[in-house]
């Protein structure tokens, strides 16, 4: 990820959503809101 594609979810509000690629069903899970994962937002 670098600063472009940060900027980018910061000044759209987005979240950023970090875990392991390489964790067999990991994306299914985390699309589900569960595994290990870890959002990354702006609230206050």
């Amino acid at each position: 990820m670098d600063a472009s594609a940060i900027a980018l979810a910061r000044e759209n509000a987005l979240p950023i959503v970090v875990f392991d690629i390489h964790e067999p069903g990991g994306f299914a899970r985390v699309l589900r809101g569960e595994g290990r994962f870890t959002k990354i937002t702006d609230e206050r």
